[in-house]
């Protein structure tokens, strides 16, 4: 009748040209949080529609920010939420600090 669903892990995605990894510094409310990113900006970032209900975001979470076009320093969406075990391959190559 029903078939059952295998979840395959997903790897997680290392940041490409023009995404940056950062720590969610406070939740803002309303799917926004302000975001402490790697490249000593401070975003005002928001989670997509697409992915609003993919994953929960608190404080102290590492995530992987896209930069608006428009204002590229001042807001950004966030594409990705990291574990704890991913937090290291970060720090081990190089990309948080």
């Amino acid at each position: 009748m029903f078939s059952k669903k295998i979840l395959v892990p997903q790897e997680s995605p290392m940041p490409k040209e023009g995404e940056i990894v950062g720590t969610v510094a406070k939740s803002l409310g309303a799917a926004k949080f302000l975001v402490d990113c790697e490249d000593k900006n401070e975003r005002v970032c928001s989670i997509p529609g697409r992915l609003k209900r993919r994953f929960w975001i608190k404080e102290k979470d590492v995530v992987l920010v896209k930069p608006w076009e428009a204002q590229p320093d001042k807001r950004g969406d966030i594409l990705w939420r990291y574990s704890m075990m991913d937090k290291e391959k970060l720090r081990s190559k190089g990309f948080l600090h």
